[in-house]
């Protein structure tokens, strides 16, 4: 039985030689497969562990955003309210508003992964008040108005002024709102891009931080920018374009809530083309708004990051990098949505005071429209004087919820998260 075997094999040899090389390979194959599908199931198991984190770190930091907001408007006592200022949310939605904040704050306290650098945002918390307060130091209606009631003689050179500062005001609130929301939506989703790449290295040998807490509140002080030297500027921008196109029209014109929405278009149109030397751009796809967010780049760093050394490299880094993204073409975009959606939140506070009188209607059966109620620019005047107490409010107002709330600032909040926490992207 074995020789017959033997002599089988020896007449086959080459044969069995390679059938038995086959199954080897076969077998071998086989094991390396194994182990590749295995090293795939691994690898798709830990991205989508990571994915998950990154997702969950992300809608953390988005609450992080929306409570700097938020809480920026309720931190103070309210203000009286003034001629032309229009109520905010009523006690119900205010109160619904308050509970979502502090259940917000409970649940942010208790994320780990939000750590110190993004907690210590909360510093920023009365951004709003200040932005408001500086605007109404360097736009002092209120002492031209206490001027009027004396009676000068020279009333209608005051009331001149008061016409001026009035729409300035309001108007640089809207844009620097807007620009203040869209900017710490940035930051902040920069910060936390870092700071998920920090958490995600813990326990690995020989880590360093890629944003200790020291730089990101050095980055993070950067939007004082915005409240400083950014607002001076602007506010002398937008004084000029107001001069230019409501400094000829007369007090006892009267104007429509449609020519009142046209005179502003014409007063951003001149403000929004408007740019320094340093600021000018070639291509035409960046906001010539972003020299109002942040110093021009002949502008040392150290007053972008509040005494920035030579040796903090990280915040430089941050800070070029939120360049590239406020001159990117999608921010623009962004920004530019956010302020048509302001300035229509303005008309539609001011909206109130051009409804038309039971008189009116008796007299006229036409006079359905907002379009066919006129006020003499005279009244006007209080009305938008007024409007930066809901534009700036203490209170959680549509206003800034309208801005937190769209599609396209959230998308784009999501895309610089995303861009900034993930390595290979963060590497190129």
């Amino acid at each position: 039985m074995l020789r017959s075997v033997w002599n089988f094999l020896k007449r086959h040899k080459k044969k069995c030689l390679f059938l038995g090389t086959v199954l080897g390979g076969v077998y071998i194959l086989g094991k390396y497969g194994q182990k590749k599908i295995r090293e795939i199931q691994e690898r798709e198991a830990a991205e989508y562990i990571a994915q998950a984190r990154r997702q969950y770190h992300f809608e953390s930091n988005q609450r992080t955003c929306n409570m700097t907001d938020f809480e920026s408007h309720h931190k103070q006592a309210p203000c009286k309210t003034e001629a032309g200022q229009v109520p905010i949310l009523n006690t119900c939605e205010q109160s619904e508003a308050l509970s979502f904040l502090a259940d917000e704050k409970n649940l942010l306290e208790k994320v780990v992964l939000s750590q110190d650098g993004v907690l210590n945002v909360f510093s920023l918390l009365s951004m709003l008040p200040t932005l408001r307060d500086a605007l109404m130091q360097q736009l002092n209606s209120e002492n031209l108005t206490a001027l009027l009631k004396n009676r000068p003689s020279n009333k209608l050179e005051i009331w001149e002024d008061l016409k001026i500062i009035s729409f300035t005001r309001s108007i640089v609130a809207v844009y620097s709102t807007c620009m203040l929301v869209v900017l710490l939506r940035v930051q902040l989703n920069i910060i936390g891009g870092y700071i998920y790449l920090d958490n995600a290295a813990v326990g690995k040998n020989g880590t360093t931080l890629l944003a200790p807490p020291e730089v990101q509140q050095q980055y993070l002080s950067s939007i004082q920018h915005l409240l400083g030297d950014g607002l001076t500027e602007l506010i002398t921008v937008v004084k000029q374009a107001v001069q230019k196109i409501l400094g000829s029209v007369s007090l006892k014109h009267s104007l429509s809530l449609l020519e009142l929405e046209q005179k502003l278009k014409e007063i951003r149109k001149i403000t929004e083309q408007h740019t320094s030397s340093s600021w000018i751009d070639k291509t035409g796809s960046k906001s010539l708004l972003c020299q109002y967010m942040m110093p021009d780049e002949e502008t040392p760093l150290a007053i972008q990051a509040c005494g920035l050394t030579a040796g903090d490299i990280t915040t430089i880094k941050l800070l070029n990098e939120t360049r590239d993204m406020l001159e990117s073409p999608d921010f623009s975009t962004v920004l530019n949505t956010c302020l048509n959606r302001g300035f229509s939140r303005l008309l539609d506070n001011m909206a109130e005071f051009f409804r038309p009188t039971e008189q009116d209607l008796n007299c006229s059966d036409s006079m359905n429209s907002l379009s066919s109620v006129s006020l003499p620019l005279a009244k006007i005047i209080p009305i938008i004087n007024g409007q930066i107490h809901s534009v700036c409010s203490e209170t959680p107002s549509h206003f800034v919820q309208d801005l937190l709330m769209m599609e396209q600032v959230k998308d784009f909040a999501a895309n610089v998260y995303e861009a900034f926490s993930t390595p290979q992207q963060l590497e190129k």
